[in-house]
């Protein structure tokens, strides 16, 4: 019974692109970066399977062994971009040749925020690049007083809504950004629509764990729709199922934090199931990485290495576990944004060669193109399986 786990690590990047210059991102290395600047960073777990042997300057310091347990590499992005959806969409089979459209010069044009205010009755505030820790205290009174939704972007490509629980409630909010998701199509199509909703008093609002993506839909097929198809489970946990559409997926468990996407991992492994198990831990990037928090960043990376023996001992003879990342967000950096780096590809399973160097990758997709490799499924997109280097 075979079952590939993909766990990502989402934007726990290990250095910069070739091209990240044209991304404002040059000197970004998220995973070295962070061990310099906190050189007690200690991952002897994730170093066992080889995290310290990929190839490329200074990853060594992060902990090289003599005879990792796992296969090991790194995978360049082929997508034009560095955000989540053309992240995964890339693990997954598909290569974004045209980069989602962004809006952090100008704020999103009159158009859509007319729309938007016809459709859903409630005016706006903001309209512009920010962060997200920050706008809602500065602009976290006006909302409250008047009930007009806070609206923001970054430099990725995202139309982000906050409002108070208390003055917008939940459902409503995921409703609004439902509306703002069918409005936000065509050349105003933004990869994610962020419901992004907060509780507290002046000067200490906080960001709640309800926030919820509306992606657009993938446009092609997927490993997940390839698995599916066959009969197969495909369990999302964590945000894959809006980072999909809920396309391609059998089950799921929308998770709102790493220990709970361990968890959940966990508790799906100790199932008999046939196919893919596929998690997002949001942490990184959401809570540290945007927020530039060194110091938090790396205790998160500490505290999934603990729980990683936790996920090997639960894997069955069959099952290959492969941890990656989707992008770079570098705390140590100035931005606060997503980073264009390589990410790390680890694979690990009972039945698996051990020590083997799987080099620099062209695409993320040579992850997805080995995992329909070893469940037998037939595909059509891009990309270069290495299940034959590591059977």
């Amino acid at each position: 019974m075979k079952r590939a786990i993909i766990i990502v690590l989402d934007s726990v990047g290990i250095g910069e692109l070739p091209d990240a210059s044209n991304f404002g991102d040059e000197g970004s290395n998220t995973l070295v970066n962070i061990k310099k600047a906190i050189p007690s960073l200690n991952l002897p777990n994730l170093c066992s399977l080889g995290l310290g042997n990929i190839d490329g300057d200074e990853i060594s310091i992060l902990g090289k062994v003599a005879a990792p347990i796992g296969c090991f590499g790194k995978m360049g992005e082929a997508s034009i971009g560095k955000d989540t959806t053309t992240g995964h969409w890339e693990i997954g089979g598909i290569i974004t040749r045209e980069p989602f459209p962004t809006f952090s010069e100008n704020g999103f044009p009159a158009e859509v925020m007319g729309k938007l205010e016809n459709e859903t009755g409630y005016g706006f505030l903001g309209n512009l690049k920010a962060s997200g820790t920050e706008i809602i205290n500065v602009l976290g009174d006006e909302h409250v007083k008047s009930g007009y939704l806070i609206v923001y972007t970054s430099a990725d490509s995202v139309f982000q809504v906050a409002a108070h629980e208390d003055i917008v409630p939940v459902e409503k909010l995921y409703e609004i950004c439902k509306t703002a998701r069918k409005i936000l199509s065509g050349k105003y199509g933004v990869a994610r629509v962020i419901a992004r909703p907060f509780t507290g008093t002046s000067g200490n609002y906080t960001r709640t764990k309800n926030r919820k993506d509306f992606s657009l839909p993938p446009t092609s097929k997927t490993i997940l729709d390839y698995a599916k198809e066959k009969g197969m489970t495909v369990a999302a946990v964590g945000k894959i199922e809006d980072i999909f559409e809920n396309q391609g997926i059998t089950t799921s468990n929308h998770t709102t934090n790493n220990n709970d996407g361990v968890e959940a991992t966990i508790q799906y492994l100790k199932q008999d199931f046939e196919g893919i198990l596929f998690t997002n831990l949001v942490d990184y990037d959401m809570l540290y990485g945007h927020r530039n928090d060194v110091k938090g960043y790396a205790k998160a990376l500490e505290e999934f290495d603990k729980r990683l023996p936790d996920i090997m001992l639960t894997l069955k003879n069959d099952d290959i576990l492969f941890i990656t990342a989707d992008h770079g967000c570098d705390p140590t950096t100035s931005s606060t944004d997503h980073s264009r780096e390589y990410v790390p590809v680890l694979a690990y399973g009972k039945n698996i060669k051990s020590g083997v160097n799987l080099g620099t990758r062209k695409t993320f997709a040579d992850l997805g193109k080995t995992v329909c490799h070893y469940l037998n499924l037939d595909t059509d997109f891009e990309g270069t399986s290495f299940y034959n280097d590591i059977k």
